[in-house]
């Protein structure tokens, strides 16, 4: 909760910032009009650049609302089938998001990495450490494609090559199970069977019923109904624990099978090299010509783009 109310407090004072910087802006344009002050009006139109740029990043991290999106991201990039060609698009997307990680203010770990045979990487696995780190990244889940003049064959033919690329949310192993004493009913009886006269005769078994859950345990084993409820409670603690471990590992298993197969016609977005220069996202149909910017890490605007689409 804390965490929550941290996150939304930046939302709030991120939001009055851009509201003071519009009016202040306003105020300067209308006395750079008024005394027809071309330096000034030029000054303006700087700041309104970089508050757009603002407004832009800041409608983004209003979209990131998922139940994971805060949490640190796992990403990883495997080539395709086709040897040296994919192993060394899959290293172009290693340097193309370990910059964007850097452009971010994020921190980048490198978990796992195969090398190439001979150039290249066959996979890799990192963390990227930051706000909403697996809100952005989710996006970027899928198959991607490049095509280019292939530097590792002598004829200089085109070459179609392909990597996939995987985020998961980081989730905190850590499970604590936090029981309210208003979610629990308790009943005690007495004990049957083994145990004598003194189990048939006093209510020393105690079953408590979870409410939320709907988890009943019973203890009936010890004389005491103070130490009865004790194991209980402990029972029913541990299928607390296993039954949100199964929910952590459910969703694990259910991102997991949103996996494509690395291949054609899976590819979520293409990188033209040759015979012109152009990276479209397939899924929202966007075109940006500055190849090198984007490889160089500069991906927000199809972040954004698919954000928004999700949203509709």
């Amino acid at each position: 909760m804390l965490k929550e109310r941290a996150g939304i407090t930046q939302q709030i004072e991120n939001f009055y910032n851009i509201k003071t910087e519009l009016e202040e802006c306003g105020i300067l344009l209308e006395l750079a009009i008024e005394e027809s002050d071309q330096n000034t009006l030029e000054e303006v139109s700087s700041q309104a650049a970089l508050i757009n740029q603002k407004i832009d990043l800041f409608s983004v991290d209003l979209m990131l609302d998922g139940e994971d999106d805060q949490n640190n991201a796992i990403l990883s990039i495997n080539a395709g089938a086709g040897g040296t060609e994919a192993q060394d698009w899959a290293e172009m997307l290693f340097r193309m998001y370990s910059r964007w990680i850097e452009r971010k203010g994020f921190k980048a770990d490198i978990i796992d990495f195969q090398p190439g045979d001979e150039a290249g990487i066959k996979s890799v696995t990192l963390t990227a450490s930051g706000e909403n780190a697996y809100g952005y990244l989710k996006t970027e889940t899928g198959v991607h494609r490049l095509v280019r003049i292939s530097p590792f064959n002598a004829a200089g033919k085109r070459h179609t090559s392909f990597a996939s690329v995987f985020a998961y949310p980081e989730l905190n192993n850590e499970i604590v199970v936090e029981i309210d004493d208003k979610d629990l009913r308790i009943d005690v009886f007495r004990a049957s069977g083994a145990g004598g006269q003194h189990v048939n005769k006093t209510s020393s078994a105690v079953r408590i019923t979870h409410g939320p859950s709907g988890i009943v345990v019973q203890c009936q084993q010890e004389k005491s109904q103070h130490r009865n409820k004790e194991m209980a409670m402990k029972v029913l603690r541990a299928r607390l624990y296993q039954e949100e471990k199964q929910k952590q590992d459910k969703k694990l298993l259910d991102i997991h099978a949103g996996k494509n197969d690395i291949a054609w016609g899976n590819q979520i977005r293409s990188y033209v090299l040759h015979p012109y220069q152009m990276v479209k996202d397939h899924r929202i149909n966007l075109d940006v010509g500055n190849v090198n910017r984007v490889l160089d890490g500069d991906i927000d605007v199809f972040i954004r783009g698919v954000l928004l689409e999700q949203k509709k």
